[in-house]
């Protein structure tokens, strides 16, 4: 039998096709609206968490010893990572007396500094204090360097192999290592050729080391660091 199409039934395919339309559209629309507020919580999650970040980079190949070196151990870059939880403060000092301390006495003296401020320490509560464990611990390093030349107007720190210093560390993620002037550059009344000794200048670096984490949290405001306790504030 042949279909006869009136008026009223085409008014009622239309009724009916434009509500397939809409029931399609709002479901479109719920879909996509889902899927932004996925997105933007995905977003919120992965900044709130940057320091479970996958990605590994030791901070230098170069390793402490074959022990450690067999063993995995090595600090690993601190990917834009901000010291908002400050745990640990370590401080040391290191001093280098012989040899050619224009080539490499700083370092030598920053390595033993930074190794004074952590050997005699043990921190097994950073497992537990730390979101994600050791493996998430911030370090930052901070050394005072005496300057190259103290009668220049201009002071500038002598230089430090920071890849050196930066292979003491056997776990956490390190920061940027900031050097500033410091330290001391002192008379022994020794010298020792044998040694490589063209003077008795003695350099002294001092370091501090820091321990924490970052929580994720930014301040669009103003600078964001750690939280500062003070007595008058009842700490």
């Amino acid at each position: 039998m042949k279909q006869v199409i009136t008026p009223s039934t085409t008014r009622a395919i239309r009724s009916k096709a434009w509500k397939g339309v809409t029931q399609r559209s709002l479901a479109v629309n719920g879909m996509n609206a889902f899927t932004n507020n996925f997105s933007q919580n995905l977003l919120l999650i992965h900044h709130q968490r940057q320091f479970f970040s996958t990605k590994k980079e030791k901070v230098t190949k170069e390793s402490w010893s074959d022990e450690w070196k067999e063993a995995g151990l090595g600090a690993e870059k601190a990917q834009d990572a901000k010291m908002t939880n400050l745990l640990f403060v370590q401080t040391g000092f290191g001093v280098d007396q012989h040899g050619d301390r224009k080539k490499d006495g700083a370092t030598k003296a920053a390595v033993r500094a930074v190794r004074n401020a952590i050997e005699f320490n043990s921190i097994p509560g950073m497992i537990e204090a730390v979101p994600g464990g050791r493996k998430n611990m911030l370090i930052e390093v901070k050394l005072g360097v005496p300057p190259k030349d103290e009668n220049s107007d201009l002071l500038v720190p002598i230089d430090v192999d920071l890849d050196h210093v930066a292979k003491v560390f056997p776990y956490g993620k390190l920061m940027p290592i900031q050097v500033t002037v410091g330290g001391l550059l002192f008379p022994t009344g020794r010298i020792v050729r044998e040694l490589g000794d063209e003077n008795d200048t003695a350099i002294c670096v001092a370091a501090s080391v820091s321990l924490g984490y970052d929580n994720g949290e930014r301040n669009k405001d103003s600078k964001t660091q750690h939280k500062t306790y003070d007595t008058k504030d009842g700490y």
